[in-house]
């Protein structure tokens, strides 16, 4: 690993732990040559996960992107931790499938499910953005189907 400070590439690692996510390993480095220390994170690198819009175009799957949705629908609600957690699961899940490309759709009920999970609030909020709900019994539908414990459809 190159320093940041004066670019030598003789450092040895002061501290190694799991970052606070799960998914990475946080170390803390020294340098020989200049005595600066630095955090680096180790990841994962997996293959680029495309998903396919209703529209048709293919998009390049974002984690952060499930995350900020999630975030929306659940504000006030949940706590952050819960919230990565739950987005990190839902990328565990679509990746799961095996195939390089997903519908859009796929990464919508698996958002549901988790948001099912977190906080009712929270799914029904997601539950009418992604459906489209258009009138109050989009609602109660979707409530019955909560209070049944059924797991969501696509809309």
């Amino acid at each position: 690993m190159r320093c940041p400070g004066c670019g030598a590439d003789d450092d040895r690692v002061v501290d190694s732990r799991p970052a606070t996510t799960g998914d990475a390993v946080r170390r803390r480095r020294e340098c020989h040559a200049c005595g600066l220390r630095f955090t680096t994170f180790e990841r994962v690198e997996l293959p680029e996960l495309l998903v396919r819009k209703r529209s048709g175009a293919l998009r390049p799957f974002d984690r952060q992107k499930v995350h900020d949705g999630m975030a929306r629908a659940a504000k006030g609600r949940v706590p952050a931790e819960e919230l990565e957690r739950a987005a990190a699961a839902v990328e565990r899940a679509v990746r799961a499938e095996g195939a390089r490309e997903v519908g859009s759709e796929t990464v919508g009920l698996q958002v549901l499910l988790q948001l099912r999970d977190l906080d009712p609030v929270a799914y029904v909020r997601y539950a009418s953005v992604y459906k489209d709900f258009q009138k109050a019994e989009d609602f109660e539908l979707e409530l019955s189907s909560l209070a049944k414990d059924a797991p969501p459809k696509a809309p």
